[in-house]
Parts: structure tokens; sequence; C-alpha cells
């Protein structure tokens, strides 16, 4: 199992934006592509309160390829996306790194 942890910079004011764009349609297109988050965080102290972080576990890169690309050409995607959209960009910058479980860790 290898863990895909994305964090999302919002452009200020956007945020609303955003998560709604998750809640109201990218987890439920991600389910129709066998696609499940273990979770989703907003930014209380950090660097920057406006990212939105999450982590979806993947069977392999290959499946992560897979379904990845599925999703990333989905029309209903592309809608949502556009749509949510409409009013100018929500995200500033998406960050994303592979995480692979050390021996000792409660995720495998």
């Amino acid at each position: 199992m290898i863990y895909e942890l994305r964090v999302y910079r919002v452009l200020p004011g956007r945020m609303p934006n955003l998560l709604a764009r998750f809640r109201d349609h990218t987890v439920k297109i991600w389910e129709t592509h066998g696609i499940r988050a273990l979770g989703f965080w907003t930014t209380l102290i950090g660097e920057s309160n406006n990212e939105l972080t999450y982590i979806i576990p993947w069977e392999s890169l290959a499946d992560r390829e897979a379904r990845w690309t599925a999703f990333l050409n989905d029309p209903a995607w592309h809608k949502a996306r556009d749509e949510s959209e409409r009013d100018g960009p929500i995200v500033a910058t998406i960050r994303n790194e592979m995480l692979t479980p050390t021996g000792f860790s409660a995720l495998k």
C-alpha cells in the first residue's frame, strides 16, 4: 500500500468554493472510479490557513495511475471543475507526495 498526500494552497477567499467542489462533486466522482480518501483536513495552525490536505491510499503506483487518469478524463469532473471556477481560479498550487509506510507505521 502507498499513500498519496495532497496539499492544495487555495487563493484568498476561495476556500468555501474548493470545499464545496470536493463535498458536492469530487468525492462522488471519485467513488465511481474506486477512489476513496482516508480523510480531509484544513490547516488550523501552520504556514498557511488557506490549505486543504487529504490522503488517498493506493494499492500501487499502477493502481494510482489507472484510477487517477480515469478520474482526470471524466467529463463529470471537467464540468464540476469548470463550474466551480466560473468566477476565477480557486487553487494557487497543488503539492503531492507518494508515501510508503515504515515497518512501525500504524498504517501499512
